[in-house]
This record gives structure tokens, sequence and C-alpha cells, in this order.
């Protein structure tokens, strides 16, 4: 009985490092302080596509380009989330994720945990937002995820530069994002 409680126990805690290691690195600034989120979001103006602009490095999305995310309204309440990626190139293979997003802070709509695999949920939170809605920054508290979205496959010089300005003040090492390519406008 000892060696199989010993066994499990063994399993489990390599099961843990295991996991801890395949976490990216926080890329925010140990002192940047709490993170802050979006004053208000209109979850109706929120939905529909996003491009992926630049990303922090992360497991899910190792080789994609062309990465885009649909949300929409389901019947339950909750909220459609489909991430589209491109294996190795604008043209790759096509790979599609289905999951689902609630809304965790009702006074701002701007914190939301996203699931794709049954009952484990991630934190998605809204930082900031274009006032027109055409540019989302979306992080979780602990550093370790951050999206520069757009509504268009690319960004001005400027809007960019406006994008990082907003993440460094944030305590976000922006030299630690991936840009990711978007097939050219038809």
């Amino acid at each position: 009985m000892k060696t199989a409680a010993l066994q499990i126990l063994t399993v489990m805690m390599s099961a843990a490092a295991l996991a801890a290691c395949s976490k990216p690195p926080v890329n925010r600034a140990a002192d940047a302080g709490p993170l802050e989120t979006a004053n208000d979001v209109d979850i109706d103006r929120y939905l529909g596509r996003w491009y992926e602009i630049a990303r922090f490095p992360n497991n899910f999305e190792k080789n994609c380009e062309g990465v885009t995310a649909e949300y929409g309204r389901r019947e339950d309440g909750l909220i459609s989330v489909t991430n589209t990626c491109r294996k190795g190139s604008t043209d790759g293979e096509r790979q599609v994720a289905e999951g689902r997003a609630r809304i965790v802070d009702e006074t701002t709509n701007a914190k939301l945990e996203v699931s794709f695999f049954g009952p484990f949920w991630g934190d998605y939170w809204i930082l900031d937002l274009a006032e027109d809605y055409s540019l989302s920054l979306v992080g979780e508290p602990q550093g370790r995820y951050l999206w520069i979205l757009s509504r268009t496959p690319t960004i001005s010089v400027e809007t960019r530069a406006d994008a990082l300005n907003t993440l460094e003040e944030m305590g976000y090492n922006t030299d630690a994002l991936y840009w990711t390519e978007q097939p050219p406008a038809n």
C-alpha cells in the first residue's frame, strides 16, 4: 500500500514539475504592481474577428502564423471562441481550436476566463482597448501570456508604437513579443 501511494505521489510530482517547465516565462516586471484592465468593455462590440498581431511565445501556438480569434454569443450566455492558426506559414495547414469564454468581472467586462479543455479555465484580461474597438491588448495576471489583437491583419507603425509604449508602461518586456505573420490583404 505504501509503495502504491509513493508511486502515485511520484507521478503527481513529476506531472507538476513537467507542467511548471512547460509554462512560458514571466515577461512582466515583478515590481510593476497589480495589472490594470480596461475600464469598460462593451462585449457586443468586442465580438467578431480579431487578427493576432503579436504574442508572447507559448506552447499552444507553436509554429502558428495567420492567427485569428473569432468571438460570438452562445445560447447558454457564454461566448464562443474559435482560434485559427496556419501551421508554419500563412498558407500552411489550417488548425482550429473551439472554446468558450465567460465574464468574471461584470463591472468592467474586461476580465474573462477561457476554456478549451473541459472544466479548465484560463484568465483572459482585456488590458487596453482602442476607443473604436480596432485594437486590443490582452494578457493575464501573471504576465506569462500577452497578445496584441487588431480588427485588421496589419497595423500602422504609429499604432504599433503606441501599443508597445502602453505595454511597457504596464511593465511588460515587449522585446519578448513574437510578431505574427498575417497573409497579405486581398
